[in-house]
């Protein structure tokens, strides 16, 4: 007897090379799934039809479950009978014709650019954890990069010569990210001065490159709590996030005509979709581009 969950999960791993989170995440939906028809084996899975399929997702809209939620679990489920039906465990994938109905568009929260200057003018450049944190938010705005790439970025990964960094993303892949002129700036001085400090003269203590007032590695949870303090200094009325200055990058470079393709590889998404739901974001800015450029407007 195959346990093709395991099976499902090295697939994962080895040919798509999704990230760990990623891969629990869709292992735990078809848990749920078989916890909810009452299947013992993974095996069971492979006789699962489309009926059966279609009144779980039902169960889950009708209890309540968010659109985006169920959209979600539906994506683990279609991923595993596609990884079925392209490895001949199966002849016919149930999921096939599947949609999440109402997937729903969330579009993420982001800052006006006059709301980024704010936020990052609070930092006082005059103590040294004032100084990291500056040059934090300058690294994260300029790149657009997650708060978890940022914690884990090594100082060997950022060439202030050719002006970019390395970051390791999802799945374990690489991307190269420029930085702009002011993230130099502060990256040059943040690596000379005040992180020689941070690690009271022990520089081998630490690999990453943004440290700690006791010389260890930042984590998201600080980072997290670091820019949710500057945003109410700021006066700024939203709860401020890592992922809200992700948000505002890609918004800010499309909007000032960027791309999409190189915000999706900026971003390091593996399907440009993702990206594009940054460009329902500024419906009035399209709305005085089209008005302005149809001829029938």
């Amino acid at each position: 007897m195959f346990d093709y969950l395991s099976l499902f999960q090295e697939y994962l791993l080895v040919e798509l090379g999704l990230a760990d989170n990623t891969r629990v995440a869709y292992l735990r939906d078809l848990r749920l799934l078989m916890k909810a028809l009452g299947l013992k084996e993974s095996e069971e899975l492979l006789q699962v039809n489309r009926r059966q399929l279609l009144s779980y997702l039902v169960q889950l809209k009708q209890s309540g479950k968010r659109s985006s939620t169920v959209a979600r679990k539906l994506a683990s489920i279609k991923a595993f009978y596609r990884f079925l039906t392209g490895e001949r465990y199966i002849r016919r994938d149930p999921a096939a014709v599947l949609e999440a109905s109402q997937k729903g568009l969330h579009l993420p929260k982001v800052l006006s650019i006059q709301e980024v200057e704010l936020l990052l003018d609070q930092p006082n450049l005059g103590t040294i954890d004032g100084y990291r944190d500056k040059t934090m938010l300058e690294t994260l705005y300029a790149t657009g990069m997650r708060v978890s790439e940022l914690v884990s970025l090594p100082v060997k990964n950022v060439d202030l010569k050719r002006e970019y960094l390395i970051v390791m993303g999802k799945g374990s892949k690489e991307r190269m990210l420029p930085l702009g002129r002011t993230a130099l700036r502060y990256l040059e001085h943040y690596l000379n001065v005040v992180r020689p400090q941070l690690l009271h003269g022990k520089p081998d203590s630490a690999k990453e490159l943004f440290v700690t007032g006791w010389g260890g590695a930042m984590t998201r949870q600080r980072v997290n709590e670091i820019i949710d303090a500057y945003g109410k200094s700021a006066g700024i009325a939203k709860k401020i996030t890592p992922h809200m200055l992700r948000h505002s990058f890609a918004t800010h470079l499309l909007n000032n005509g960027t791309d999409l393709r190189v915000v999706q590889e900026l971003l390091g998404h593996a399907d440009i979709s993702t990206t594009q739901i940054y460009t329902h974001l500024d419906v009035a800015r399209l709305r005085e581009v089209y008005d302005k450029a149809h001829p029938r407007a």
